[in-house]
């Protein structure tokens, strides 16, 4: 994810948590940011300004009154061009300082200065965190339009465990991300995003799924949520991270989708099922575990509930229904009768013998088919791949309104 000519502000003050930020602030640079650092006396206590300037490339700024700075008023000018402000990790001090305007420093009068996105992450003792005068400072910040990010509950420096750890800069950097990242062209839209493999018990030792890693979804509902959308990720078992800022909703069998899937789905302007469904599950369930024999062994199955196939039945107007499609042949003509079957507005189908498609890489070959069209698309990220997605989407939908 880049944030290529995006400037983003970080703020750091005095708190032993301040040596994480640069981190955060590498993290940026890595996506192309311009990234500026701006400290309070106190926080030089706790890293260094060289190390901010070593991994942006841009003086750090501390002292108001340098006369090394450039000519033009440095918090002024720093301020405009600002995307997002950060001021992580965030000292009872320069809360209360913000709060009541307060600017005595570079990194307070910068600030006041700035009209873009601005969060706080407050980071200090638990006793400190809950006193009220604080509570009471970061609600005044709230109404003037910062967005305080939850402090991390865990062990402390002072040795107390509670409320007050500033949170990993991977949390920091995804909220930055969230708001600088892309053009919220899906603003007001609500999507639901299906992921991952259902699991249909056999025992309660054994189960029937399939290889399905979940990441081709994952990575749709996260492009969604950067563009601005309210997301719901309906997801099986997977072993990796959900993303922030979505609504997950987690399953087991191809019924808990079902289920989970059919009571929002009127609500929803786009539906994306990129799970993999199990069509069959075992007629009986032992409550024992089978045990094996010497002889041969079959299971009989029945079908599951066919999700897609409900929802094109059920298609709300305006709604917009896009479904997978996993083949090993003839994936064109099996993926065009799925989308006039199941009365799907565009198929994203791949065949899985292809090198890079399919489950479990983080890459994928993916062919847009829809009543009118197929667009192939080359090897790429399935992050890549869930953006090309969503731009199809949003043409067709802006289409279809002209």
């Amino acid at each position: 994810m880049t944030l290529e000519g995006k400037t983003v502000l970080l703020g750091v003050t005095g708190s032993i948590a301040a040596y994480k930020i640069a981190y955060l602030a590498s993290a940026l640079k890595k996506r192309h940011a311009d990234v500026h650092v701006l400290m309070t006396e106190n926080a030089t206590n706790f890293i260094n300004p060289i190390t901010f300037e070593t991994l942006t490339g841009n003086k750090c700024l501390v002292d108001t009154f340098d006369r090394n700075f450039q000519f033009q008023v440095e918090h002024v000018s720093i301020a405009k061009k600002a995307d997002v402000v950060m001021i992580a990790p965030a000292s009872a001090n320069v809360i209360g300082k913000l709060a009541h305007g307060i600017a005595d420093d570079m990194l307070t009068t910068t600030i006041m200065a700035c009209k873009c996105k601005k969060f706080i992450s407050p980071a200090m003792n638990t006793n400190m965190f809950e006193n009220p005068v604080v509570q009471d400072n970061l609600k005044i910040l709230e109404h003037y339009g910062y967005e305080v990010i939850a402090p991390a509950c865990g062990y402390l420096a002072c040795g107390d465990t509670g409320a007050g750890k500033m949170p990993e800069p991977e949390t920091l950097l995804a909220y930055i991300e969230r708001e600088a990242a892309c053009e919220k062209d899906l603003k007001g839209k609500k999507i639901l995003v299906t992921a991952g493999p259902t699991q249909e018990s056999v025992d309660p030792v054994r189960y029937l799924t399939n290889h399905s890693s979940g990441k081709m979804g994952y990575a749709i509902a996260k492009a969604a949520m950067l563009r601005g959308a309210d997301v719901t990720l309906v997801s099986g078992r997977t072993s990796i991270e959900p993303p922030m800022f979505v609504n997950l909703i987690p399953v087991v069998t191809a019924r808990d989708m079902y289920e989970a899937v059919t009571s929002v789905s009127n609500e929803q302007d786009i539906i994306i099922k990129a799970a993999a469904v199990a069509d069959y599950r075992p007629a009986r369930i032992s409550e024992e575990k089978v045990k094996k024999s010497d002889g041969q062994m079959s299971i009989e199955l029945e079908r599951t509930d066919d999700i897609l196939k409900f929802l094109g039945e059920h298609k709300q107007h305006g709604q917009f229904l896009c479904g997978f499609s996993m083949e090993t042949q003839n994936v064109i003509d099996n993926s065009r009768a799925k989308l006039a079957k199941k009365n799907l507005d565009m198929v994203a189908a791949n065949n899985v013998k292809v090198e890079g498609a399919g489950f479990q890489g983080d890459t994928n070959v993916l062919t847009l088919i829809t009543q009118d069209e197929e667009i192939s698309l080359p090897l790429m990220s399935k992050e890549d791949a869930a953006f090309r997605i969503l731009d199809k989407i949003l043409s067709l939908m802006q289409d279809s309104v002209c």
